[in-house]
């Protein structure tokens, strides 16, 4: 699913509409994962945050802020929901689980 404004709205209606179609979907966002959706592949956003401390620093040292680099993120997540791939009939592979960063039970 991808990340919108809109979609993030309807969050629980599209991760209920997921499930109840036994559809796997994989989202832009993390907290659709914690609501029951299947799968999330993203920037970690507590690393991301951190760095944003990083810049306010800079700025409050009397960087300018046009002079600092817009950064990519560099760490990711994989985040697995194990109880929804189970109520839709999804068998996740070993490997694949021995990847994610977190697993929900």
């Amino acid at each position: 699913m991808v990340g919108s404004t809109l979609m993030f709205a309807n969050q629980k209606r599209t991760v209920a509409f997921a499930l109840k179609s036994r559809l796997p979907a994989m989202y832009s966002n993390r907290d659709a994962v914690d609501a029951g959706g299947l799968m999330y592949y993203g920037a970690d956003l507590a690393d991301s945050y951190r760095r944003v401390a990083y810049y306010v620093d800079r700025i409050l040292k009397g960087a300018k802020p046009a002079d600092l680099p817009v950064e990519q993120p560099t760490k990711f997540e994989l985040v697995i929901n194990l109880k929804t791939a189970k109520q839709i009939g999804l068998t996740i592979p070993p490997n694949m689980l021995a990847r994610a960063d977190k697993v929900i039970r």
